[in-house]
């Protein structure tokens, strides 16, 4: 004997299938709000405005002709190769965590050589980003690089 597929049948099956979808968007929901760490930028309407001044820096920068690497060392310090770079060069960087979820910290250098920064202090272990600033003179340099 077959049953007859009648209005409860009908209820039951849309009530189980916007369960499912309400708990998924309220899960994932969660998840997108427990992971993302901050703002890329607090206005996008000014940001958006200073582009071509953003644009410009960076051809005057590409100018200077400066190289600047910089990679980890094996006792978690930082390590900044510079080369066509003044000798009177600065360097500074400020490394933050892609999520927010660890405080930024101001990353301080001593000159191993003429060409050769290593950061004071170590990082922990984990994704960095890492803002880097070489200043020599009046001109500067500034780049931004993942680490991991």
């Amino acid at each position: 004997m077959t049953q007859r597929f009648t209005g409860w049948h009908m209820t039951g099956v849309l009530v189980a299938f916007f369960g499912v979808v309400i708990t998924v968007n309220f899960t994932m929901a969660s998840y997108a709000r427990s992971s993302f760490g901050g703002v890329v930028v607090e206005n996008s309407y000014v940001a958006s405005q200073e582009y071509n001044g953003w644009l410009e820096a960076a051809r005057e920068q590409e100018k200077l002709g400066w190289t600047v690497e910089s990679h980890w060392r094996g006792d978690r310090h930082l390590e900044v190769k510079l080369a066509d770079v003044p000798d009177d060069a600065r360097v500074s960087a400020v490394a933050r965590h892609p999520l927010g979820r660890l405080p930024d910290r101001e990353l301080k250098f001593q000159r191993a050589d003429t060409a050769l920064f290593i950061s004071q202090d170590e990082l922990p272990a984990g994704r960095w980003i890492l803002r880097l600033e070489v200043a020599a003179g009046g001109d500067s340099s500034r780049s931004e690089q993942e680490l991991q």
